[in-house]
Formats: C-alpha cells, sequence, structure tokens
C-alpha cells in the first residue's frame, strides 16, 4: 500500500524589530504582556466557550506564552555571548480556527519568538510573520487567522515600545 506524501513550500519573512528599552526590562515587559498559559485552568474547563472566555482573562493582549528558554544559561560555556530568551507564544482558541481545517498549520501556532541584545546593546524581537506561512496552506479560513496574529503581533511590538513593520499590513495602521 503506496502512502502519499505531500510538501509544500512555504513563503516565510523573518521581522526583527529593536525595541528601545534595555534586554533585560523588555524580557519582563514582555512577559506581562504575553502571560503564561495557565494550562492547568484550561484543561478543567467544561466548554470551549468557557476556553474562550478564559483564554480573553489569560491573554488580554492576545498572545499567551507556552515556552519560554534562557538562551543566554543553555549557551554557557559557549563562544557565543548573545543575550537572548526564546519563547513560543500563540493563542490557542484563536488557533482552533487553523487546528479545525489543517491540523498541520499548527506548526505554525504557537509563533517561535526571539528577544536578544544585539553586539550594540540594542534590544531586538525577532519573529517570522504569521500570515505568511499560514496562507501557504492554501485555504482562506487559515490565511484569515494568520491576518489576525499579524495584528495582535503589530499590537504587542508597539506595546513593546516599537515600531510594528509596514509588512505587518493594516495592523501596523491601527495603532
Amino acid at each position: 500500500m503506496t502512502r502519499d506524501s505531500t510538501f509544500t513550500d512555504l513563503p516565510a519573512r523573518r521581522l526583527v524589530v529593536t525595541l528601545p528599552k534595555l534586554y533585560d526590562e523588555t524580557v519582563e515587559e514582555y512577559e506581562t504582556l504575553v502571560p503564561e498559559v495557565d494550562l492547568h485552568r484550561f484543561y478543567q474547563m467544561a466548554s470551549w466557550p468557557a476556553a474562550q472566555e478564559l483564554a480573553e482573562i489569560n491573554a488580554p493582549q492576545g498572545f499567551m506564552r507556552y515556552h519560554r528558554s534562557d538562551l543566554t544559561a543553555l549557551m554557557a560555556g559557549s563562544t557565543s555571548l548573545w543575550k537572548a530568551t526564546q519563547y513560543f507564544m500563540g493563542n490557542h482558541v484563536v488557533a482552533e480556527r487553523v487546528f479545525h481545517h489543517d491540523p498541520s498549520a499548527m506548526l505554525h501556532a504557537p509563533l517561535p519568538a526571539v528577544l536578544y541584545a544585539d553586539p550594540d546593546g540594542d534590544t531586538k524581537f525577532a519573529v517570522d510573520q504569521p500570515s505568511l506561512l499560514l496562507a501557504g496552506h492554501d485555504n482562506p479560513e487559515i490565511a484569515e487567522v494568520g491576518r489576525e496574529f499579524d495584528a495582535l503581533l503589530a499590537r504587542l511590538i508597539v506595546l513593546l515600545g516599537g515600531e510594528a513593520p509596514p509588512q505587518l499590513g493594516e495592523a501596523a495602521a491601527e495603532r
């Protein structure tokens, strides 16, 4: 029996935004704006509408943190001297609309993001643009979620004191 495999080339755009505050201050602010997901409470929800209500509480700016990795500590002892923290951020209630159509699209939800200090001491926020990745799944409902994540990302960047890249489309103009 032959199993079908598919291969899809997806467009990608890495956004690297300079933020105005020092790295440690930015990490603290980011983690306030993007709180850790309360998985225990989500697991206790009796219905999807209850989970949706909890997501609005748990993610007041639209995103939750699903993972945090202190890359500086992880790379201790190496010759790499970056100060950096990696995150997986998203909103599984929003991403359910992706999952509903194509579970493989969940490769892009939650979104990987990195905060780091560059050699000049400037704080950078790096993330791949969600709308491009999700548009590659050739489904208008999935593409719409990508644009929604773009808007949330633009808002987060502005809240962190940065300038939302124009590539985030109309979301950047709404600030």
